[in-house]
């Protein structure tokens, strides 16, 4: 475990189109990365964004690429 990890476990996730997800940034509070995510979303393209928080391991609750 790193202190990026520790510090910053929020996550901005973007799906697009395809199905590709992607991460976006790495946020330290749950308010931070959301209002990027919907800042994003607002925007009007067909991807998807959602804010995900990485587990006390530094893993992603689902394998994102």
């Amino acid at each position: 475990m790193n202190d990026s990890t520790i510090t910053l476990p929020w996550l901005v996730i973007r799906q697009d189109d395809n199905g590709n997800r992607y991460r976006v940034g790495r946020y330290a509070t749950r308010a931070e990365a959301q209002k990027i995510a919907d800042s994003l979303d607002s925007r009007g393209h067909k991807q998807l964004y959602w804010v995900q928080r990485i587990d006390q391991g530094g893993e992603d609750a689902d394998a994102v690429g």
